[in-house]
């Protein structure tokens, strides 16, 4: 597509004293956009692959920052290039659907384009584009609860062979009890109610906030430890002391925190991902806190590294991903009071009262 930076005061809300000033969020918006394809495809960067959670992730970034044509090419590529079954491969050679390099389908990668989907009807307010993207979050949900276990837990993907791998990531399963609730308030909006799709949700609500033993132990993970946080699964007191219990194991003072427990690396989503999860607890100044500790992973270009070890001082890997970009966006555009983000991170206008009744749950 063509390159263009923000317009001027475009930014605006992507402005946070320590982490971005207008002109900082320009480049790093303008990096995002320019390594989108000219059919909407985001890959991690050029030459890189594409795979489909990152790549609603940088085109949510597109629309916090205003790009909605942008973001709309995203999703269209989405639409485009679902698979008969609802879902899409895991990885695309730099985003080219001719050429699938994982042809795996993970439940939460196809899960996800629901809450970008919605996240952008509430940026523009577009009906057009809701009618239109309808059959395929439609489709892709339910893919997505086909692979739901008895438990409530989502199974981890589907082989290339359609084999279905039964074991659940809570990482991956919170993502989805969002996506759900992104799927629900879309088909609300439609006002096409989904009551199969409502006890899936609080089922699968239920086992990420009660039920760990039902997931795969990747406890070392520090998504892991927020992301039932992130996601909206785990509110209140519960989720301040989830998040105070984690905290020393996963939080680096002054660079970030860390991918997996012990290793000395930090990484930007991670940290993104983190801070986002605060500011929706009502912890913005923690929030800003990690924010800024991150700051020494932006490159000359706006842009953003991935990770940093920081026993050996030393950037790796060596590259700069549109999605740690994207997530550093989502969680400046949240404290910054943008309302699109607000909404989906904070939780408005998701249906809540999900939680299934005692005598339906195991």
């Amino acid at each position: 597509m063509t390159p263009h930076r923000p317009r001027p005061g475009q930014t605006e809300q992507l402005v946070l004293s320590g982490v971005l000033t207008a002109e900082q969020a320009a480049e790093t918006v303008a990096g995002i956009a320019a390594v989108q394809r000219d059919d909407g495809a985001i890959p991690w960067f050029r030459g890189h692959h594409l795979d489909p959670w990152d790549h609603v992730e940088a085109a949510m970034a597109l629309d916090a920052a205003g790009e909605h044509e942008r973001a709309a090419a995203a999703y269209a590529w989405l639409a485009a290039h679902q698979l008969p079954d609802g879902s899409w491969y895991a990885a695309y050679d730099d985003g080219d659907a001719s050429t699938p390099t994982d042809r795996s389908r993970e439940s939460n990668f196809c899960a996800y384009p629901a809450v970008g989907v919605w996240h952008h009807y509430l940026a523009t307010g577009d009906d057009a584009f809701a009618e239109q993207m309808w059959p395929t979050v439609a489709a892709a949900v339910e893919f997505v609860l086909r692979l739901q276990q008895p438990g409530g837990q989502i199974g981890w993907k589907r082989e290339p062979d359609g084999t279905p791998v039964h074991d659940a990531l809570l990482t991956g399963s919170a993502s989805v009890h969002q996506a759900l609730r992104c799927a629900l308030a879309l088909a609300e909006h439609r006002e096409e109610p989904q009551p199969d799709w409502e006890l899936a949700t609080g089922l699968l609500g239920h086992a990420v906030r009660a039920h760990p033993e039902r997931f795969l132990d990747k406890s070392r993970y520090s998504m892991d430890w927020y992301y039932p946080v992130l996601s909206g699964a785990v509110r209140g007191t519960e989720a301040k002391q989830r998040l105070e219990d984690g905290w020393d194991t996963f939080v680096v003072p002054g660079l970030g925190v860390r991918c997996v427990s012990p290793n000395p690396w930090v990484t930007g989503g991670e940290s993104a991902e983190l801070a986002l999860a605060l500011w929706a607890m009502g912890e913005s100044d923690r929030a800003l806190d990690v924010l800024r500790s991150i700051r020494h992973l932006r490159a000359e270009d706006g842009m953003y590294w991935t990770g940093y070890v920081f026993d050996d001082g030393v950037v790796w890997p060596r590259e700069r991903t549109a999605w740690t970009a994207g997530s550093l966006l989502l969680a400046v555009a949240a404290l910054g009071g943008e309302e699109a983000t607000v909404q989906i991170f904070s939780g408005e206008r998701l249906p809540s009262g999900l939680e299934p009744d005692a005598a339906d749950c195991c």
